[in-house]
């Protein structure tokens, strides 16, 4: 007759791996929302620049159309007058720069730099 141990996972084991769950839950929860804003305004500039209504290229039609969107989808990184307009051959290419800075816990937050573009 052999001795069968018993296996699994102890108190301490169990409460290490909650911890880990945890810290990475809370790092999720935080960090998500800045990366899916970010995808949110690529996903405006591209729509505008593609459009053939703003192909010429007038900055004031293209910070209207974009605050509408910002509006509607609650945009608050970055305002219209943040948007770079150039000129590419018939179309426009639109494009920004920004930093979010997320607080974490204490005096330790992340700084994300975002730099969506219409290509």
């Amino acid at each position: 007759m052999s001795i069968k141990r018993q296996s699994g996972v102890s108190m301490s084991g169990f409460l290490l791996w909650c911890v880990i769950f945890a810290v990475g839950a809370l790092l999720g929860f935080k960090l998500a929302p800045p990366y899916m804003e970010d995808q949110t305004i690529k996903k405006h500039l591209k729509a505008i620049a593609n459009d053939s209504a703003y192909s010429s290229g007038n900055r004031g039609e293209i910070e209207t159309a974009f605050s509408k969107r910002a509006d509607i989808d609650r945009i608050v990184a970055i305002s219209p007058k943040d948007i770079v307009v150039a000129k590419v051959g018939d179309g426009i290419f639109l494009s920004a720069s920004y930093t979010t800075r997320i607080p974490l816990i204490y005096n330790i937050s992340a700084c994300m730099d975002f730099n969506p573009a219409s290509k």
